[in-house]
C-alpha cells in the first residue's frame, strides 16, 4: 500500500513538522517537572489551563465537531491552523461569531480579520472573549452589626481575552532559491503550507485578580491530489499566565471567616497539545464531499477521553461536509467521546453529535451549528451562528 504523496514530500513533511513536535513534547516534560508542585504523582501535571481557547470558533468547525486542522483555509485558520491562511483569496476577509453557554450565563465572542500579503502568504489578527458577567459579590452582604443588607451586593465579571497574531505561507520554509527549484522538480512544494501564531492572553476576575500570558503555536498542512493532511502544535513552549491578586483586608477577613483559602500570586502553565488530522475530498457531479478525522493529543496526563493515558491522552473527532455548487452546505460531526458512570454504578460511553448548515450569498458566508443533537452526551446543546465576508478591491 503506497502513501498518497511522494517519498520526498513525506520525508520533508517529517523533518518540517513531526520532528519539531517531538522536540516540543520533550521540552514540555521538562517544564512540567520543574513547575509543578511536589505533591502526589497525579498532581504533578497541570490541567485545563486556558481551556477557553479549546472551545472552538466558527459554526463550520463546530458543526464538524472541531475537525479542521487539515482542511481549514480561511481567516479562522488563525485559530485552527495558521498554515491555512494562505488559502485566503480575497483582499480582506473578516469573520465573527457569538455563542452562549450554560443557558446564557457564559458568553463567547470571536472576531478576526485576515489579509493576503501576496500570492503565497497571508496574515490575520483574531480576538476571543469568553466571560461571565454580573456575578454577585456578596462579601459585604452582612454589615458589622450582623445585619443582612442586599443593597450592599455589587457585581463583577470574570472574563478571558485572547489576541492571536498569525502568519501563513505556501511552500517549504527556510529554502534557498536553488533548493526550491530542485524540490519543485520532485514534489509538490505548493501543496505544503506552514504558519505560526503569537498569542497574548489577558484574564481578570473583577478587581480581585488578573493574569497576563504569552504563547506560541506552529502548524502545517500538506495536500496531495484530493488528500489533505495537517498538524498543529499549540503552546509549543508552554504558555505561562502570571496571576496577581489584589484583595483588600475586608475581603480577606470574609475569606478567612468562611473557610476559603486566600490566593497568592502564582504562575499558571498551559502544556503543549498536538492536533493531527487527515481528510479527503470527493466530487460527485455538482456535489462536493469532504471527510476529515482529527486526533487531539494532550500532554497533561490522563483525561476522560477515548484513549486515556499518562502522559498523553488522545481525543478523536470526525467531521463531514457536503456542498452543492459551493453554495449550500450540510455538515455532520462526532466528537467529545467520554466514559461516564451511570446511577447503577455501571460504565457507559457517550459521544457528542453535531449538525451544521451553511449558505453562501456571493461573498457572504452564513453558518449555523447545533452541538449535541438530541442531548445524547452529558454536554448541554448549544446554538452557534457565525458569518464570514470576503472583501475585494473595486476595479476602476
Amino acid at each position: 500500500m503506497s502513501l498518497p504523496f511522494s517519498n520526498h514530500g513525506f520525508c520533508t513533511l517529517l523533518k518540517c513538522v513531526f520532528v519539531p513536535l517531538v522536540l516540543c513534547f520533550s521540552l514540555q516534560q521538562t517544564v512540567a517537572q520543574s513547575t509543578a508542585a511536589p505533591t502526589t504523582e497525579s498532581d504533578l501535571t497541570p490541567k485545563y489551563s486556558n481551556e477557553f481557547l479549546s472551545i472552538g470558533v466558527g459554526a463550520r468547525a463546530l458543526g464538524m465537531s472541531l475537525s479542521q486542522v487539515a482542511s481549514v483555509n480561511d481567516v479562522t485558520s488563525g485559530y485552527w491552523n495558521p498554515a491555512g491562511l494562505s488559502g485566503i483569496k480575497s483582499d480582506l476577509q473578516v469573520a465573527g461569531m457569538h455563542s452562549e453557554y450554560f443557558a446564557g450565563i457564559a458568553k463567547y465572542d470571536y472576531a478576526a480579520v485576515g489579509k493576503a500579503i501576496d500570492s503565497s502568504s497571508a496574515a490575520s489578527i483574531s480576538f476571543i472573549r469568553f466571560g461571565v458577567d454580573d456575578i454577585p459579590n456578596t462579601t459585604e452582604l452582612i454589615d458589622a452589626g450582623g445585619n443582612i443588607n442586599y443593597d450592599r451586593i455589587t457585581t463583577f465579571s470574570a472574563v478571558d481575552y485572547a489576541f492571536i497574531f498569525s502568519y501563513g505561507r505556501k511552500g517549504f520554509p527556510f529554502r534557498s532559491a536553488a533548493s526550491k527549484s530542485a524540490i519543485d522538480a520532485t514534489t509538490n512544494s505548493q501543496g505544503f503550507r506552514w504558519g505560526a501564531n503569537a498569542k497574548v492572553i489577558y484574564r481578570h476576575v473583577g478587581e480581585f485578580a488578573k493574569a497576563w500570558g504569552f504563547g506560541l503555536d506552529v502548524g502545517a498542512q500538506y495536500d496531495y491530489k484530493k488528500w489533505k493532511f495537517g498538524a498543529m502544535a499549540k503552546d509549543i513552549t508552554s504558555t505561562f499566565n502570571a496571576w496577581t491578586y489584589t484583595l483588600d483586608e475586608k475581603t480577606k477577613q470574609v475569606f478567612e471567616a468562611t473557610g476559603n483559602e486566600i490566593p497568592v500570586n502564582s504562575l499558571e502553565v498551559t502544556l503543549p497539545r498536538i492536533i493531527l488530522g487527515g481528510g479527503r475530498e470527493f466530487q460527485i457531479k455538482q456535489i462536493s464531499l469532504l471527510a476529515e478525522i482529527n486526533a487531539l493529543l494532550t500532554t497533561d496526563g490522563k483525561r476522560n477521553v477515548l484513549v486515556s493515558a499518562n502522559p498523553v491522552s488522545i481525543d478523536p473527532s470526525l467531521g463531514l461536509e457536503a456542498s452543492y455548487k459551493k453554495i449550500i452546505y450540510l455538515r455532520l460531526g462526532v466528537g467529545n467521546i467520554q466514559r461516564v458512570k451511570n446511577f447503577d454504578g455501571t460504565d457507559a460511553m457517550t459521544l457528542q453529535p453535531n449538525l451544521g448548515l451553511g449558505l453562501r450569498i456571493k461573498n457572504l458566508y452564513l453558518d449555523y451549528a447545533l452541538s449535541d443533537i438530541g442531548n445524547v452526551s452529558d454536554v448541554l446543546y448549544s446554538n452557534v451562528f457565525s458569518l464570514k465576508l470576503d472583501i475585494f478591491k473595486s476595479s476602476k
